[in-house]
């Protein structure tokens, strides 16, 4: 099974979210309709800009633990560095 560490943004150099799933094509399709409650809903952040897979649920958890904790600039560059558009990857991950 593959876990997935992915970072939603409101926008290009808008609003971050970081998190962790084990589907991430569910997760991100809850996000984008506003089922998932809270920081995504309240402030819009649906565009999928960046993810990467991991082998175990530790793995992926420890990954999301430390890019929550980097500093924004630091995200920043990892998402520029995958996807210097920031264009949405959602229709990437369903085909």
């Amino acid at each position: 099974m593959n876990y997935w560490v992915y970072i939603l943004a409101s926008g290009p150099g808008g609003t971050l979210y970081v998190g962790m799933t084990n589907n991430l094509i569910r997760r991100v399709y809850e996000h984008r309709e506003g089922f998932v409650g809270g920081f995504t809903r309240r402030y819009g952040v649906k565009r999928l800009v960046y993810f990467e897979a991991h082998d175990t649920a530790i793995g992926a958890l420890q990954r999301e633990k430390n890019i929550k904790h980097w500093p924004r600039e630091w995200k920043i560059d990892l998402i520029v560095r995958a996807n210097p558009t920031w264009r949405d990857l959602y229709d990437e991950i369903v085909r």
